[in-house]
């Protein structure tokens, strides 16, 4: 079994095998945006080892891999959902179309792919795109597609487990496509009982979903609960 390895923000490494648990998140409690560890693989063990303790991987292609758990936490109830008039009247356009789950892979693509402001290149490389392409085969990642005339123009993505849900990406070609797949992923969560989307970090747009922040203490207590039901 080969080794990875965990450097802590207080400069310990520990040597890990592939089932050795993550720091106390205690130990992210100083670090800017809850930086926990650096190190270790995308497995799926551990990826889905991660999630049930609210820790989730972002890091630059050039970088070892960086696992993060930050306080406050960006939370959307999914019943706290809001969709502005704007939105509605396009939803009520009805000229897109939206899917679930028929296309991870080119999903999570197109995400990787898309220009963002404010940053030079991706952080979706292609061994995270391999890692959560092996956690959909699971049944565990899960996307939403948003279509017009038959082409796909929006969509994002994320990590469910039991009646928790983990926001990742989303990526929109047209005006409002990963919005309306968005919505089109939260009624489908709704309807899979999903109690909390945990969006990680404060967004404009977030916030004008209904997201809001909680207590990193509190958002570990509901997720404990969620992921085993």
């Amino acid at each position: 079994m080969s080794h990875g390895y965990y450097q802590l923000a207080t400069g310990r490494v520990a040597a890990i095998e592939a089932d050795c648990p993550f720091p106390a998140l205690q130990q992210a409690l100083s670090e800017p945006n809850g930086l926990i560890a650096i190190g270790g693989d995308l497995s799926a063990a551990r990826l889905l080892s991660a999630y049930k303790q609210g820790i989730f991987p972002w890091f630059n292609a050039d970088e070892p891999v960086m696992w993060w758990s930050p306080n406050p936490r960006m939370v959307l109830y999914p019943d706290e959902l809001k969709i502005s008039k704007s939105l509605a009247k396009t939803l009520n356009n009805s000229i897109f179309e939206t899917r679930i789950n028929t296309a991870f892979q080119a999903v999570i693509t197109r995400c990787s792919l898309t220009p963002r402001d404010g940053q030079a290149g991706t952080w979706i490389s292609d061994d995270m795109i391999n890692a959560y392409c092996e956690l959909h085969a699971q049944g565990f990642a899960v996307c939403a597609e948003t279509l017009l005339d038959g082409e796909l123009v929006g969509g994002c993505y994320g990590v469910k487990i039991g009646r928790m849900f983990y926001g990742e990406s989303m990526f929109h070609h047209v005006t409002d496509a990963s919005k309306i797949a968005f919505v089109s992923l939260v009624e489908w969560l709704k309807s899979q009982q999903v109690g909390m989307i945990d969006c990680q970090m404060k967004t404009p747009l977030l916030s004008s979903f209904g997201g809001r922040e909680i207590n990193r203490d509190d958002f570990i207590q509901t997720l404990a609960k969620l992921v085993n039901s």
